[in-house]
């Protein structure tokens, strides 16, 4: 393997490296410092606040039809990044990002539930994938401006559902520099089909916390095949709920019950019923019975079922029943 000799030298002393850093960083703290930047930084935080996209000037701007803003965007950070660049090639965009050949994004803004991103979609990488199988429906609402490329997608939108399907539609729609698309992301999905090149777009997302889980279904018969917590929140308190469960630790118990029988995320409360149940079994069997006599309990049908399987195969539960 051929190093080469700047390289090399970083082993003996890195300060061109940091400095090299420090001098993108500081060029994209200016960009950030602009007035009309600042502005629409602003704008993103009060956006995760609540409200209406059109209650947000700065921030809606980009996502008018009318509008060049989001073009203007990314032409000046692409501008500011790649002249820092230039100058200091040892460092990188001071910007969280993600790649994996075909879709690349970088996240401009993240505050709360927002965030604001460029998103970058290879075709040729996207073409060598299989075809899609499943399509997911997350508790987000989805804006998103294509700045340059054309494509082919298809939309599918979740109609009736019950506990283990949902009726899925689909349609197709053309994608080109300029076209906007707004969707919730709880009752649409988008896929691309198509396209040569690469598309880019401006993404901006609000995840609504109190909304549910992300639910996938089978593309071909509407199959519900996975379900997920619908905000990191509730993502971790499961991870660690089961993690307390199979460390056997009792004393979590009683927060579990709480957890299990109060308001909040079904799929959590499901979660800690369950881990509940494995703690203390007494214990968990009566809650369990309690949130299954509630008529107004989403819950109810799957805690009532879970409690007639128990009993039919522990008899003694009866007891407690």
């Amino acid at each position: 393997m051929i190093i080469h000799p700047e390289l090399r030298a970083l082993r003996d002393d890195d300060s061109p490296q940091r400095n090299a850093q420090e001098a993108l960083v500081a060029r994209v703290s200016a960009w950030r410092n602009q007035p009309h930047v600042a502005a629409l930084l602003d704008a993103v935080k009060a956006f995760a606040g609540g409200g209406d996209l059109a209650d947000h000037p700065a921030l809606a701007r980009l996502f008018d039809p009318a509008s060049d803003g989001a073009m203007q965007l990314a032409h000046e950070l692409a501008g500011a990044t790649c002249e820092a660049l230039a100058v200091n090639w040892l460092g990188h965009a001071p910007f969280r990002h993600f790649t994996d050949d075909t879709i690349s994004t970088l996240q401009l803004a993240r505050l709360g539930y927002v965030t604001l991103s460029l998103v970058a979609i290879d075709g040729s990488g996207l073409a060598r994938r299989p075809p899609a199988t499943t399509a997911d429906f997350s508790p987000s609402q989805v804006w998103e401006r294509v700045l340059a490329g054309k494509a082919r997608a298809v939309v599918i939108d979740r109609g009736a559902t019950r506990p283990d399907r949902a009726d899925l539609s689909a349609s197709d729609v053309s994608l080109a520099p300029g076209s906007l698309i707004v969707r919730d992301a709880r009752s649409r999905h988008m896929r691309l089909e198509s396209f040569e090149g690469c598309l880019v777009s401006l993404r901006l997302q609000r995840r609504l916390p109190d909304a549910g889980p992300t639910r996938e279904y089978a593309l071909v018969d509407g199959t519900l095949v996975h379900q997920a917590a619908g905000t990191p929140v509730d993502s971790r308190a499961e991870l660690m709920m089961a993690l307390l469960g199979r460390m056997g630790r009792t004393d979590a118990a009683p927060a579990m019950a709480a957890i299990a029988c109060e308001a909040g995320s079904t799929p959590m409360r499901w979660q800690a019923l369950r881990e509940f149940l494995s703690l203390d079994t007494a214990a968990g069997f009566s809650a369990l019975s309690e949130v299954a006599r509630r008529a107004d309990d989403e819950l109810a049908p799957a805690a009532g079922a879970l409690r007639s399987q128990l009993i039919e195969s522990y008899p003694q539960l009866r007891e407690i029943a």
